[in-house]
């Protein structure tokens, strides 16, 4: 968590979305001005598809004010409107956890970048259900946490990571090639809090080794997606894509390793800006305030 200096002003971030109609961005900004906050930026989008309206405000507040006192006098404001709305304070990291299988590309990438600053997370810990990588997140002073999964004892697991999140205060988990398909309770228990990576093949080069199949059909263009978790496999909402052109004298290896930049590329930033506030959910849609 960073540490504020003394008399410097508190940040905070504000989220909405609700029925887009006149006086929104009114309403928000007045709210500001008379409880003594300063807007430090403000994105707005009016979706015609939906009929949806999507706001973050990051403000800062010049006087002593708590998150808690915020968010009630500005409840009213939101049930006036009818909208669903986050408040944030501005400077603190959120607590992930990372998952990872037997590929670490993305596990590693992530790592260093919180360990540079370059993410606004805290990594409470990593969980994987083999232990390849464990020696790796130690080298970092972060948690490993062993979950072994069978088709026995899947629930079991799952209730482990369950009262893993709970206990730790966890407010996203990150599924870094973690090669399990969560159970639909998971998904549920932890909706909008899951992000996931892969390539975007599917469903073009299912199974084993697709940077290989794409190869052999001579693809000219690879990439990979983040995307929110749901019962839906690999068909959550999107947070962002990463792509790279494919020359034709690319050999499988050189296309694997192009495939790890991009997906870790992909990760990142869907991490950052989902920790950022920056990531609003529209139906099976997402607005994404970069």
């Amino acid at each position: 968590m960073s540490q504020q200096s003394p008399g410097e002003p508190t940040q905070y971030v504000l989220t909405l979305s609700c029925p887009d109609k006149q006086g929104i961005v009114h309403a928000v900004s007045s709210y500001l001005f008379m409880t003594g906050c300063n807007i430090i930026d403000s994105q707005q989008f009016g979706d015609r598809a939906s009929g949806l309206f999507f706001m973050r405000v990051h403000f800062s507040a010049e006087h002593p004010v708590t998150v808690e006192s915020l968010r009630a006098s500005f409840s009213a404001i939101g049930s006036s409107f009818g909208m669903e709305w986050a408040l944030h304070p501005g400077e603190t990291k959120m607590r992930i956890v990372l998952m990872v299988s037997k590929f670490g590309h993305c596990l590693n990438d992530l790592l260093f970048r919180a360990s540079i600053g370059a993410l606004p997370v805290e990594i409470a810990a990593v969980v994987s259900n083999h232990t390849t990588f464990e020696e790796l997140t130690g080298s970092y002073g972060i948690p490993f946490v062993h979950i072994p999964v069978t088709r026995e004892t899947k629930t079991e697991a799952e209730r482990q990571l369950l009262d893993l999140v709970e206990a730790r205060g966890v407010e996203l988990v990150v599924l870094a090639r973690y090669m399990q398909v969560l159970s639909d309770d998971l998904c549920k228990a932890l909706s909008g809090r899951v992000i996931n990576i892969h390539h975007s093949f599917l469903p073009s080069f299912k199974g084993a080794k697709p940077y290989h199949q794409a190869h052999a059909r001579g693809v000219k263009l690879i990439g990979a997606t983040a995307h929110y978790v749901t019962a839906d496999l690999d068909e959550g909402p999107i947070i962002e894509q990463e792509v790279a052109r494919v020359q034709h004298d690319v050999t499988p290896d050189q296309l694997v390793a192009l495939g790890r930049d991009v997906e870790c590329q992909a990760l990142a930033r869907a991490v950052k800006w989902h920790s950022e506030h920056r990531v609003l959910l529209n139906g099976t849609r997402t607005v994404v305030f970069a």
